[in-house]
């Protein structure tokens, strides 16, 4: 059976992620990465609310990408988010770049913060 192209229209991929880096659309990006459904942005980590809840309309659930490993996420980042009409699902950033990606082909409003692993 071949495999199926699979399209994403205006949204952008994550193609990988290293050590301190993802890359996106060919491009590398150092750092913690917003991958919202308009753009892709830095991120300055869990303080760091304002665009994600600002993009609340466009998004259904938000990855958050803990970094190589699952970790807590802070109760005052979750409450901004859910506050906001965000869904939020914390997991390693590896796992939340190969969900990402799925979800995204399904056409699905999602968005990712991503903490390097």
């Amino acid at each position: 059976m071949p495999e199926a192209e699979i399209s994403y229209s205006k949204v952008t991929p994550i193609d990988g992620y290293g050590p301190g880096f993802f890359r996106i659309a060919d491009q590398v990006i150092n750092g913690a990465i917003l991958v919202l459904p308009s753009k892709v942005v830095t991120w300055g980590g869990y303080g760091d609310t304002g665009g994600i809840v600002a993009t609340a309309p466009e998004l259904d659930v938000m990855l958050i990408g803990t970094g190589a490993d699952i970790a807590h996420l802070p109760p005052e980042f979750v409450t901004a988010l859910e506050g906001g009409g965000i869904g939020v699902e914390p997991m390693a950033s590896p796992s939340a770049c190969r969900l990402y990606n799925i979800l995204l082909s399904e056409g699905r409003r999602i968005g990712c913060a991503l903490l390097p692993v």
